[in-house]
């Protein structure tokens, strides 16, 4: 990487990172190591729950797991951004979480369905803290939101995402996949462990900001928290222990309460900011428009999810994973979208400032209502390989890609689009915890579909299939056709 450090002549000589803050090198490297121990996990993580040398489960138990596992991850984001402006601040709260992540995935290399559940509970806890947090830092290095070089330094950092996204499966997949399960997730522990030497060696480049805590405690406040967390924690401890002594405990004891907390929260939190007296009318207008993108976000991100667990699934049983007659692992097949993304990023870039030139691009109403009918089409053409290996014959490696292919333009489309709107129309009192709402839509997308797979339902079956596809593609329209009261809704924002 020292090769990318140049001299920058406009600064006396200082290093930068591609014309930024050196700091960036620093952040995109932590982050690169983090998304290659998180995706080489998530890809080995349904075919480990299914293999008979692994827990031997049945597809919808994995397909629950992974989902539960994805909605925690994004439910304690929140709570991981609370802990960087009230307790930690951003640069501490960064490092701890990132030991959190690698002794998680220590704990999954172990041989023990007991630790295999405690470890995926760490690496969520340790993602949900670093995953907000690297962020702020990167804002950080930057002279406030007009610094023109601050939307480029964060298109390298989500480089940054995609490459430890892209290599991870290659890697991690093929080792545990080919050699052994926990060798693999012992490799993703190395990963994260290179990701924390050397964010700790290069701290120095950060910006000073990053080490001061924004609105800390008060000791009254720290009293207060620390109690409630006692007393909660002291309740599910005597719920679960009672449940394994009278010999009741099963899985569905953890996951359902998970699944039914990343529903219910995410109204919850909803409604609160919608009833603030304190928000002024055109707020709660903007609120009430941004309910219709929440709810089609969750909707895209249940189907877009799936690629990792539902898809994966079928991968292993029902398809042919070969090029050539050359045969790869199921795993390999979460490296597409990374390097898709990577690929198509700059031409959609490029696309929508053409056609913004011309007085011509698409409005986020239709962005987004594109981005769902596209998720949609997308599991429409998984019918196809579902009806090829249901007539007894092995599924063509080319229709899952082209499935990824299609999914990745859909997320193209909506995904940066909602991640702007909604910053655009929080409130101002919710300015801070609105990217983590943006999250919530995501935890109650796979809460969806870890609660379809814990009543049962085979999310591998043409019906189920065809009847999600149907849903995105009405949502889509849906929005579309209420484009004018959605507008309304969202005042100037456009």
């Amino acid at each position: 990487m020292a090769s990318s450090l140049t001299k920058d002549s406009a600064s006396s000589g200082e290093k930068t990172f591609f014309g930024h803050p050196r700091g960036l090198a620093t952040l995109f490297m932590t982050e690169m190591w983090e998304r290659f121990s998180y995706y080489g996990m998530r890809a080995l993580l349904p075919l480990y729950l299914i293999a008979p040398g692994g827990l031997d489960m049945k597809p919808a138990t994995a397909t629950a797991i992974y989902s539960v596992y994805l909605s925690l991850v994004y439910l304690l984001a929140m709570p991981g951004g609370w802990f960087g402006d009230r307790v930690w601040g951003p640069r501490k709260t960064v490092a701890i979480a990132g030991g959190v992540i690698m002794l998680g995935h220590l704990t999954l290399a172990l041989p023990s369905e007991g630790t295999f559940f405690a470890g995926l509970g760490l690496v969520a806890i340790g993602s949900g803290l670093l995953k907000s947090n690297i962020s702020t830092m990167v804002g950080h290095l930057y002279d406030g939101p007009e610094d023109p070089r601050r939307d480029g330094g964060f298109t390298i950092f989500y480089m940054g995402i995609n490459m430890g996204a892209f290599a991870a499966p290659l890697v991690i997949g093929t080792i545990g996949e080919n050699v052994n399960w926990h060798l693999g997730f012992a490799l993703a522990a190395v990963g994260m462990g290179l990701g924390v030497v050397q964010f700790l060696v290069g701290t120095r480049h950060l910006n000073e900001r990053s080490l001061i805590v924004p609105k800390p405690l008060s000791k009254d406040e720290r009293a207060a928290t620390l109690r409630k967390s006692m007393i909660w924690l002291g309740i599910a401890a005597v719920f679960y222990i009672g449940t394994v002594v009278t010999g009741v405990y099963t899985l569905n004891w953890l996951l359902v309460p998970i699944t039914i907390a990343g529903l219910v929260i995410p109204v919850m939190v909803l409604t609160r900011i919608k009833r603030d007296k304190e928000l002024s009318e055109a707020e709660q207008s903007k609120m009430s428009g941004y309910i219709w993108f929440f709810v089609a976000a969750a909707i895209f991100w249940m189907i877009y999810d799936q690629g990792g667990s539902t898809l994966a699934i079928f991968a292993e049983s029902s398809a042919e994973n070969s090029v050539f007659g050359w045969d790869f692992p199921v795993s390999w097949y979460q490296s597409v979208n990374p390097v898709l993304i990577m690929a198509l990023a700059p031409v959609f870039a490029t696309f929508w400032l053409a056609l913004n030139r011309r007085g011509k691009e698409p409005s986020t109403i239709v962005k987004f209502s594109s981005g769902l009918v596209l998720v949609g089409a997308s599991f429409f053409v998984f019918l196809m390989p579902l009806t090829i290996a249901g007539d007894g014959h092995k599924a063509a490696a080319m229709w899952l890609v082209a499935i990824y292919f299609i999914q990745t333009v859909a997320e193209l489309t909506l995904s940066p689009v909602g991640l702007s709107v909604t910053t655009k129309m929080a409130p101002a009192k919710y300015a801070s915890q609105m990217m983590g709402v943006w999250f919530l839509a995501v935890t109650a997308g796979d809460c969806t579909t870890g609660l379809l797979s814990l009543a049962g339902v085979e999310l591998n079956g043409t019906g189920v299939v065809a009847a999600e596809a149907t849903l995105a593609v009405a949502a889509g329209i849906a929005i579309f056709m209420y484009r004018g009261k959605v507008k309304k809704l969202m005042g100037e924002v456009r």
